[in-house]
């Protein structure tokens, strides 16, 4: 979306909203594992996903193989910055707040020439496709603590961050819902609750935001991803367009 060239070998992303480029430190809640990529794409256009990660972001988190893993995506404000200041004056080859661009990632063998960044496929070489997350319901939360030092390598005069894993030290307990819709009158989630009803059984959750409490319609938690999906298709036809998936 941005004009690079896409390359699955580099730790990047695509977000649906999120400025080009950012960096995102994007957490896999089933193990633990915690990685910084850059976006630097539009996507997913898939109802029910938050992100699209290469597929070396897949495999660094670890659900290359299962294809959609459960996440959560923080952006990390004050690096960004840094990195969209960086690259309108050209300077990435130089450090500034918040990047270290002295350490590249090791190069990636045999990498393979693709079409601009469209999520798409390699137009050389055959594989797989690229790897979707979800993400809780909090999806993209602005972090607070001090700017810290990304390592990362100035390469064709873009930013990409080292392909490095950290780990979480507890990974919290998380299920999957699909949320129908959120109300603050408790009359109107129960007309809806009553129209999906005919579909699944579908209980009303309230909960307090900004000193306000909203009702919201949930159905769960469901056992796998697949079920989610095929479940929420079933949800938006029956009339809950704004229905999505997200993890609790």
């Amino acid at each position: 979306a941005n004009g690079e060239v896409y390359d699955m070998n580099q730790v990047t992303a695509a977000h649906k909203t999120l400025p080009m480029p950012s960096l995102v430190r994007v957490t896999n809640l089933e193990n633990g594992r915690t990685i910084i990529v850059r976006v630097n794409d539009r996507g997913p256009y898939s109802r029910g996903r938050i992100i699209d990660l290469s597929r070396r972001g897949a495999q660094l988190l670890g659900f290359e193989r299962g294809g959609t893993a459960k996440v959560r995506v923080q952006i990390m404000a004050r690096e960004s910055q840094a990195l969209a200041d960086a690259a309108r004056s050209g300077q990435l080859n130089v450090d500034v707040a918040g990047i270290d661009p002295d350490q590249p990632p090791p190069p990636p063998p045999g990498t393979p020439t693709y079409n601009r960044a469209m999520t798409s496929q390699p137009t050389t070489t055959s594989g797989p496709p690229v790897a979707i997350a979800k993400v809780d319901e909090q999806a993209v939360m602005k972090r607070d603590d001090p700017a810290e030092t990304v390592r990362g390598a100035d390469i064709g005069g873009r930013f990409l961050p080292t392909p490095q894993v950290a780990s979480v030290q507890k990974v919290r307990p998380s299920s999957i819902y699909i949320q129908a819709g959120a109300f603050s009158v408790a009359e109107n989630a129960e007309r809806l609750r009553a129209r999906l009803g005919q579909v699944t059984k579908t209980d009303i959750s309230p909960a307090m935001v900004g000193g306000r409490t909203f009702y919201r319609v949930r159905i769960g938690p469901i056992a796998t991803v697949d079920q989610a999906d095929q479940l929420l298709g079933q949800i938006v036809s029956a009339g809950a367009g704004d229905a999505k998936i997200i993890v609790d």
